[in-house]
């Protein structure tokens, strides 16, 4: 027989269209459980009521406000989703339940040894937010939805990181984590799993890696600098030039400046003598050489 309906999830009222085909049984039965089926219901149903009160125990079930029941009865789904949260009700002997909760989970993916596409290993690591959409389908449709979603972010991590160079990882770790939360959430849908966040935590590199970056860094800013004050040569060069212009335009200026100097030097180092020459003396010095 062919499942193939709506099983309610227990949030919000929501209802999902859940395809089961992959559990149809190619006996044909005119009922939802065959005539055995309904003859053991009946034998169950008779022996929770010879056997009560004691088989309240084993019969009443509570699950919690974040907490769903998936009940299976001879094997089968029961039609109406997953129960809760509160109180519900199993036979004994032919029905068994199964609680999800449905709290966001958070795990961290392990070290993932990475090569880059520009050939660089790395170590990196990630954390993951997820939790139960669809109780129903988390049961029926994968063996365990928790640990196939760990995996699953521990390769997806690995193909993501693989298809980008160094320095986009370390810069761009945001869009990154945006793509890996897409591409898992895609793929635990039919698990009955939602991503609700992806992150990088950490990336590692090598220790000769971070000095050869380290040194590329520092040469770098030893180059800015070496320009920087080449830069400043410069500049000064040409305002000394116009200076020496603007003073060979005025014989007085120099000595007015040579006067500037001295009392400078005379404010500053209290303790130096100086023998002051005359400017002209100088000069005619200067003119005997020319």
């Amino acid at each position: 027989m062919a499942f193939d309906g709506k099983l309610n999830t227990g949030m919000n009222g929501h209802h999902d269209v859940v395809n089961l085909r992959r559990f149809s049984n190619d006996n044909t039965e005119t009922g939802a459980q065959g005539i055995c089926g309904e003859i053991l219901t009946i034998l169950s149903i008779v022996m929770a009521i010879a056997t009560f009160p004691f088989s309240l125990f084993f019969c009443i079930k509570v699950v919690q406000e974040y907490e769903r029941a998936v009940i299976f009865r001879l094997g089968r789904l029961l039609n109406g989703g997953a129960k809760g949260p509160g109180i519900f009700v199993i036979l004994p002997c032919i029905e068994n339940y199964t609680k999800v909760d449905l709290r966001t989970l958070t795990f961290d993916v392990p070290p993932q040894e990475v090569l880059t596409k520009d050939s660089v290993t790395v170590s990196v690591d990630a954390v993951v937010y997820y939790r139960v959409q669809n109780a129903t389908i988390s049961i029926a449709n994968v063996e365990n939805a928790h640990h196939s979603t760990r995996l699953l972010a521990q390769t997806t991590l690995r193909n993501m990181l693989g298809t980008h160079n160094l320095h986009e990882i370390l810069s761009d770790r945001e869009s990154i984590s945006t793509s890996m939360q897409t591409v898992l959430d895609e793929a635990t849908e039919r698990w009955g799993i939602k991503v609700e966040r992806t992150e990088i935590k950490d990336v590692r590199l090598p220790v000769q890696l971070q000095r050869a970056m380290a040194a590329e860094a520092e040469a770098a800013r030893e180059a800015r600098a070496k320009v920087i004050a080449a830069e400043g040569e410069q500049k000064a060069s040409r305002a000394l030039k116009e200076a020496a212009e603007v003073i060979a335009q005025s014989p007085a200026a120099i000595q007015l400046r040579y006067l500037q100097t001295l009392n400078t030097i005379s404010a500053e180092k209290n303790s130096t003598i100086i023998f002051p020459l005359p400017i002209d003396l100088i000069g005619q010095f200067v003119n005997r050489r020319q």
